[in-house]
């Protein structure tokens, strides 16, 4: 089974000169939209020459900037993106008041919201309209629980000839490759993702971990670079 690990697109908080200025579900910029737009039609020219079989899965994550970057690639690759909600950035959703409030958690989009924009999404029926996210400020811990929950539930999926597309977040990423690669979260190698930086790791049937490459972004001319 063939994984490729794709971080979102610029999100207007990517581009933020001071982060006090951050929403706490940014959409993306235009400059992330035109990146996802060339990501899309890198994957569609280019996912035949990597690996075995079919592309068969696209998973993104519930927030905006990863339905968004999503919606693109699956239309330009006929699949239908299915939300997993494990693969969501680092913290949730929040916003960091200082001293006034300190780190506060809000809510995530709603199951009618998502559907409004992303009509063909597949979403979990654990997204409510209460919001996908109601857990405050989630912090480094819980955030690689969630890492090893995603890498067994994708080590399960081994012996398949097969391709997975996988769109989520800079801080989730360097979670998941320090947990496929059994490093220690208290001692973590940073693993850097640009915005539609393309990784691709295979799951062998014998179980090794084949890395083919890290953060990619050859799709992309230099001055889109992020």
């Amino acid at each position: 089974m063939d994984l490729y690990i794709i971080r979102h697109a610029q999100s207007t908080n990517n581009a933020l000169a001071d982060p006090r200025n951050r929403s706490c579900d940014p959409r993306l910029t235009e400059q992330g939209l035109r990146q996802a737009d060339l990501l899309a039609r890198h994957l569609a020219a280019n996912l035949h020459l990597d690996g075995d079989g079919p592309t068969t899965r696209l998973y993104c994550s519930p927030m905006w900037r990863g339905l968004q970057t999503a919606h693109v690639t699956g239309r330009a690759l006929g699949l239908v993106p299915e939300v997993w909600v494990d693969i969501h950035e680092q913290a949730g959703i929040y916003l960091d008041h200082g001293e006034a409030g300190g780190l506060v958690g809000y809510p995530g989009a709603t199951r009618h919201q998502i559907l409004a924009d992303f009509p063909n999404v597949v979403l979990p029926a654990q997204i409510t309209d209460e919001g996908w996210w109601q857990g405050g400020y989630e912090d480094w811990p819980a955030c690689y629980r969630r890492a090893v929950r995603v890498a067994e539930a994708l080590r399960d999926q081994t012996g398949r000839q097969e391709r997975i597309l996988m769109v989520t977040h800079g801080g989730f990423i360097n979670a998941l490759m320090n947990i496929l690669v059994d490093q220690s979260p208290d001692s973590p190698v940073v693993y850097h993702q640009r915005n539609t930086a393309i990784s691709l790791i295979s799951f062998e049937d014998n179980g090794r971990l084949d890395i083919h490459y890290l953060n990619r972004v050859d799709h992309l001319p230099p001055e889109m670079v992020s």
